[in-house]
């Protein structure tokens, strides 16, 4: 009696084992994609390429199947800009969608007349709120922008100058409200 319990305890944690292989299996067969989808110069505007992993032998000579290394892809996705076509309709489309110089209502009919994309209320709303997701990035961008170049006048007026940094703000006409986080900056730098 004791040993068929041994038995069938070994047989179950055989069964769970090989259940657990399989899903370690499953999940290794996966490979792991990173994309990035850019606004590249002109040479490499409306491409798409893949990177992977290859097997390089640099001491001793052993070798692996790819299933078993070769788990993970860069892709590299380059854009046009909103004025010029892209040559293949997953550009076209990805340009469509990430493009932060067309307007939400243009997106919509372009998706609807060219991808024949059925613009439900749901779509819509999708649309429209990844218009204003590259809106908010872009007035982000400026904002952070103003200030650099802010700050490098500042810089600019006390090295050619010889003002103080309070002089060189009031001679920009920085409101003192503001002129505390351009003082923290400058004494980050």
């Amino acid at each position: 009696m004791q040993a068929e319990n041994i038995l069938a305890k070994n047989i179950s944690a055989a069964g769970r084992k090989s259940s657990y292989d399989a899903a370690c299996k499953r999940l290794l067969a996966n490979k792991i994609i990173l994309a990035w989808i850019m606004n590249p110069p002109e040479n490499r505007r409306n491409t798409i390429t893949r990177y992977s992993i290859h097997e390089e032998n640099i001491v001793s000579n052993v070798h692996e199947i790819p299933q078993n290394y070769d788990l993970l892809s860069a892709i590299i996705i380059c854009l046009s800009d909103s004025e010029q076509e892209a040559d293949s309709g997953v550009l076209k489309l990805l340009e469509v969608l990430l493009s932060p110089t067309r307007e939400a209502a243009e997106k919509k009919q372009i998706l609807q007349d060219d991808f024949h994309i059925k613009m439900t209320r749901k779509l819509e709303k999708e649309v429209s709120t990844m218009c204003n997701l590259s809106k908010g990035i872009e007035e982000i961008g400026l904002r952070e922008g103003k200030k650099e170049g802010i700050l490098f006048s500042i810089q600019s007026l006390m090295e050619t100058m010889n003002f103080t940094m309070e002089e060189a703000m009031n001679a920009l006409k920085i409101p003192k409200t503001e002129q505390e986080q351009y003082t923290k900056k400058l004494k980050q730098k």
